[in-house]
């Protein structure tokens, strides 16, 4: 039963639907390309103006502009939030990932190994960042560009909207480009993406990325077979989509070894190991559910109903007696929780012939790689109910980060969603040994009253994603007792910390010169004034920072001597002294700190003379 629209017949609608059955390539957002429909119905070139290929839509002129666009806005830290807050080097950013991306261009250009996002994939259903709204220079929250003047960051696209494609390119358009900016020469990103624009993201990365640094597509198996599908076939796969900055990045996969281990036991005989775990459960694999015995002390190792044995119980025996099982507390130098299979180099060199010691990656991925619901198993495990759907598994991650040739590289990951990204870094450091860092980004979206996220307490995805880091940092912990970095600082994008005057002072009115005495906003902490001074000169958000109290004053040391700041109202000159001791390579100070100019006079003549190499700076 049709409800009726009591509206008079659209014949044009009716006669674009039967031009765009006999002719789609003459038909797009705006409507029929008349000179295609022409071209379509005539045997001669009807059209002599000179063709190009090139990647077009409603709005990208705006997205470009949008990308390069400065902002005055900053990210400030939310120490309370934070876990380990003076020594961790991982980043969490709650806001928008544009501007978040900005903010970032400074201090980490060049200097991201790997980015790997789970963007909106434009289904109909789902939500894209709206990068169109009006400021309100009445709200903080507009003017850090994290809600629009109705109070929302993410709308709704559905098909029926006229520039359902277009709507989507302009949104990840400028992320894309500043994205790139970041990565570093050698440096890879991995977008996962179905097919609703899988071809429109091939072709926008072909144009920022440059067709040539075109790596691979990736099909990931997402699910099992469902039957209740369009036309009968059921989409079970997406794919990663993997460009390169420069084709640098193929020579840092090139010659990679496998990490082997030469123990008096078995002299002359290398090892590796591997996990010996399947992201299977119990009622799949019945068979490699079961209790491995170490043979040598009696102890008892339980498989995990979620996540069996690669083995079963009918070559359990065999493994045992070839070596091949490795239990924790065989080697004081591997720092496991449960038993590794063991591999022999040999092995690895007999089936690899002349590549060996050559990452030959496939884009077919590995059974081990788990499935959307292999995700949703991990983190409903970690909170005990079902907080989030449908989030990648680590195992992904971890196998495209294992494509990286570099254990000691930085990992942006600017649709965080549930934090995934962040949970598969410190597994895999507890796992290699590695060091790898983490800077995620996620915009505060509200969740659903009536999720068990929000029946759980968690208001917003931000929330939801801290806390999963904290809980799988304690599940690794407590299951590898791994010595690597389980912290992470928190910020959130704001506004900048000064007021308008320090950007237009020309615009401030007589009669208002009194309310800028100061030029820095009152609800502003000297934390907020360090973390946009560090961005302001290029210092990356990781760094180490340490606070002293001279002479009352309280002094911010940042990476030991790289900056010196003190943003205290009243600044006794002779910290001065003490602060030149380290040969600071920057001091920053507020130029309301100083009576009178004279004062700020003799503390510059007081830097030149103690220490004639350091830059000073006033706010």
């Amino acid at each position: 039963m049709e409800r009726l629209d009591m509206e008079s017949l659209q014949i044009v609608n009716k006669n674009l639907i039967k031009i765009r059955e006999l002719f789609p390539e003459c038909v797009s957002e705006d409507g029929i390309d008349f000179s295609k429909l022409k071209q379509e119905l005539s045997d001669d070139i009807i059209d002599d103006k000179k063709e190009k290929y090139q990647l077009t839509w409603p709005g990208k002129r705006e997205s470009l502009l949008n990308a390069n666009k400065t902002s005055t806005n900053t990210v400030r830290p939310l120490i309370s939030k934070s876990v380990d807050y003076e020594n961790t080097q991982n980043i969490y950013i709650e806001g928008d990932n544009l501007e978040a991306l900005k903010i970032l261009q400074e201090s980490y250009l060049n200097k991201i190994k790997c980015i790997y996002i789970d963007p909106p994939y434009n289904t109909g259903n789902d939500f894209i960042y709206n990068d169109k709204y009006e400021k309100d220079n009445a709200s903080e929250l507009v003017d850090s560009g994290q809600i629009d003047e109705d109070g929302n960051r993410l709308v709704t696209n559905p098909v029926s909207n006229g520039r359902f494609h277009s709507d989507w390119l302009s949104m990840i358009y400028p992320r894309l480009k500043l994205a790139r900016n970041l990565l570093s020469d050698d440096g890879v990103i991995f977008i996962s993406i179905d097919d609703n624009e899988l071809k429109n993201l091939l072709n926008i990365c072909d144009e920022i990325f440059g067709e040539n640094n075109f790596v691979a597509t990736i099909p990931w198996r997402k699910r099992t077979a469902k039957s209740d599908v369009p036309f009968g076939i059921s989409q079970d796969f997406e794919t990663i989509v993997c460009y390169a900055k420069t084709d640098k990045f193929k020579a840092s996969i090139d010659g990679k070894e496998r990490k082997y281990y030469e123990t008096p036991d078995f002299p002359n005989r290398p090892w590796r190991i591997h996990d010996l775990t399947k992201q299977t459960t119990a009622s799949e694999r019945p068979n490699s559910y079961f209790t491995i015995i170490n043979p040598n002390t009696g102890e008892e190792y339980p498989a995990n109903p979620n996540a069996t044995w690669r083995i079963t119980k009918d070559t359990i025996d065999d493994y045992l007696k070839d070596n091949r099982i490795v239990f924790p507390g065989d080697y004081d130098f591997l720092k496991i929780s449960k038993p590794v299979l063991r591999y022999w180099k040999e092995d690895d060199m007999q089936k690899a012939g002349d590549d060996f010691g050559k990452i030959a990656v496939s884009t077919l991925l590995p059974d081990n790689i788990g499935m959307s619901q292999d995700g949703t198993k991990e983190i409903t495990n970690l909170f005990d109910k079902k907080v989030f759907n449908f989030p990648k598994p680590t195992s992904l991650i971890k196998y495209l980060l294992n494509i990286i040739n570099d254990n000691n590289c930085i990992v942006l990951d600017f649709f965080s969603g549930s934090a995934t990204t962040a949970h598969a870094v410190m597994q895999l450091n507890a796992e290699d040994g590695g060091n790898r860092k983490y800077i995620l980004i996620q915009l505060a979206e509200n969740c659903d009253e009536n999720s068990e996220a929000f029946k759980a307490g968690y208001k917003n995805i931000c929330e939801l994603g801290e806390e999963r880091i904290k809980r799988a940092s304690k599940r690794i912990k407590e299951e590898t007792n791994a010595d690597i970095d389980y912290g992470f600082r928190v910020y959130k994008v704001d506004s900048s910390n000064m007021k308008e005057v320090f950007y237009k002072p020309s615009e401030v009115e007589q009669m208002n010169l009194l309310d800028y005495m100061s030029n820095i906003k009152e609800d502003r902490t000297s934390e907020d004034l360090l973390t946009q001074v560090m961005l302001d000169l290029g210092l990356t958000l990781d760094l180490k920072i340490e606070e002293k109290t001279i002479l009352s004053n309280k002094v911010f040391y940042v990476e030991d001597n790289s900056l010196v700041a003190c943003f205290d109202e009243q600044v006794d000159i002779n910290i001065i002294d003490e602060i030149c001791k380290c040969n600071p390579m920057k001091v920053v100070f507020k130029d309301i700190s100083f009576k009178t100019d004279k004062d700020k006079i003799n503390l510059e003549e007081r830097i030149k003379k103690l220490s004639p190499d350091t830059e000073i700076s006033i706010l």
